[in-house]
């Protein structure tokens, strides 16, 4: 299991270490994990596979519990508002607690004042895809194409805000280019734009990536990551074609802010264990998604590290939403 090397100074070299076991009769009850997001997204896959596998290291059953809406907030504003035993968990993201702070002008709940970040457990690179006979088979290409026609190329997201927008705001700064952004309120419907060619470019997880260009459909031109995907070995990062940046979202287990510290570390050992298992570990495979571990001190440092990488991106955007 690798993450990005630039995540791995914030996680720390002992990330896969096995992290001592607290004295305490926890859990005594199911454990329910809220994804705020629909079922059936790379979100959900991945926390239904962990789910799956803490369940018999934990002794309880865990549940995934979807509450999608308002970009994460509606999930989030649930469990920072859950009984604090540590029973009842957030998946949480770059959108949830880095980007939505920044660019939501009024957030029913604060990333860092109502949560206990617990672990990471999934960083997932994004790819950079292009529409079939858009001509550009490489990123140089691509970016000397939108050069030569500014304001002409378009890009699709899943919505104002996401970390798909401003992955694609990322790149777009760092190359000096012009292009119009083209949101949609999912991303189903952005891919389903990408493949009709009523867009040019975006940026999708990888998974989606791999299972749309096997046919030719889309062309993936780099991962955005400091290490290539599994699942996508032939496809180099942006930073081995000359762009030293990272695109990519991740995913981690939070809970009510009063939730006891012995229950955190609790979650965060069965977290790593159920990484280890084969079966978790094929499902991130098929989804492009790397699995990661860490303790909840690493959590919290990653997650306010994210949040001023997103805020170098927004800032520029001036991008402010009701």
């Amino acid at each position: 299991m690798k993450t990005p090397v630039s995540r791995r100074a914030l996680l720390g070299a002992a990330a896969l270490l096995p992290l001592a076991t607290p004295a305490l009769a926890f859990p005594d009850q199911p454990i329910r994990i809220v994804v705020p997001w629909n079922a059936g997204g790379a979100t959900d896959v991945v926390t239904r596979a962990l789910a799956t596998a803490m369940a018999p290291i934990v002794g309880q059953p865990v549940v995934v519990d979807n509450r999608p809406g308002a970009n994460g907030a509606v999930g989030a504003q649930f469990v920072a508002q859950a009984r604090p035993d540590g029973h009842t968990l957030f998946v949480a993201s770059a959108e949830t607690h880095a980007v939505n702070p920044l660019v939501y002008q009024r957030l029913a709940y604060d990333p860092m004042a109502d949560f206990l970040p617990i672990t990471l457990f999934a960083d997932g690179p994004f790819a950079l895809v292009v529409r079939s006979g858009l001509g550009t088979d490489t990123l140089a290409a691509f970016t000397a194409l939108a050069r030569s026609r500014p304001g002409a190329l378009t890009y699709a997201s899943w919505g104002i805000g996401s970390t798909s927008h401003l992955a694609a705001a990322r790149v777009i700064q760092a190359a000096g280019l012009d292009m119009l952004h083209v949101p949609y309120t999912g991303a189903a419907p952005a891919y389903t734009a990408l493949v009709a060619a009523q867009v040019d470019a975006m940026f999708m997880n990888a998974g989606p990536a791999e299972s749309l260009s096997k046919d030719g459909r889309v062309k993936v031109l780099g991962i955005g990551s400091s290490t290539r995907v599994p699942l996508l070995p032939a496809v180099p990062t942006l930073r081995e074609q000359g762009m030293a940046l990272d695109a990519a979202n991740w995913f981690g287990l939070v809970g009510p802010a009063r939730m006891p510290a012995a229950a955190a570390t609790r979650i965060a050992e069965a977290s790593a264990e159920a990484l280890r298992n084969p079966a978790a570990q094929e499902v991130f495979r098929t989804q492009g998604i790397l699995p990661v571990t860490g303790t909840p001190d690493q959590a919290r440092a990653f997650i306010t590290a994210d949040r001023e990488r997103w805020a170098a991106v927004i800032r520029p955007l001036n991008l402010r939403l009701d």
